[in-house]
């Protein structure tokens, strides 16, 4: 018995100092990525300019990619190292602007901008996180309105000069035939005159 509880002893002593050298060798390691996402879905409209806004913490150096998954794919949108390097796609090259904490801006979005974001933060020895912003682009139905509105406005003030314009002439034609009728009367009048003299 004696030795049996000895065993025990010994086998509790080892497991305790195994399980606090592995934290040591975790907390020593360096590690651990984390990220937050504060807003994970976005609500724009067409050519808005939009902030997919994350922030991120890691021990080492991290890489960052985004990507944007719709019904017409997935396409790879950016892809950096901070303090290192910034690869841009193609399609969004004049479009996007990075920031240190991980967020990206999207300039002039379209309808073909609405969809999944994924961000994927990578820290140089391996530990990983993902995150994921929802972005939902409406087209401005009021433009439509508004050019008829406007179209509306110019019709009216274009008849609204045609009425104005056509009353002065109206009134212009009358005087002149007022004036007419005077000239008519008074060279009757005249001719009277001078038949009566005669």
């Amino acid at each position: 018995m004696r030795s049996l509880r000895g065993c025990r002893r010994r086998g509790a002593i080892v497991g305790t100092v195994t399980l606090c050298l592995a934290a040591g060798w975790a907390l020593q390691t360096p590690g651990g990525v984390s990220l937050i996402v504060p807003q994970p879905n976005i609500n724009a409209t067409v050519a808005q300019n939009i902030l997919l806004s994350v922030e991120y913490s890691c021990r080492g150096i991290a890489t960052v990619e985004w990507k944007h998954v719709s019904s017409w794919g997935t396409t790879k949108i950016v892809e950096w190292k901070s303090g290192n390097y910034i690869n841009i796609s193609s399609a969004y090259k004049d479009r996007v602007t990075t920031f240190e904490n991980g967020s990206i801006q999207l300039l002039n979005v379209g309808m073909r901008d609405a969809g999944y974001y994924f961000i994927t933060v990578t820290e140089e020895y391996g530990t990983n996180t993902y995150g994921t912003i929802i972005l939902n682009v409406y087209e401005i139905i009021y433009e439509d309105l508004h050019f008829v509105v406007v179209l509306f406005v110019f019709l009216a003030a274009v008849s609204a000069i045609l009425i104005c314009f056509m009353w002065l002439c109206n009134k212009s034609l009358y005087l002149f035939q007022k004036k007419t009728h005077k000239l008519t009367a008074s060279t009757t009048e005249e001719i009277e005159l001078e038949t009566i003299e005669c």
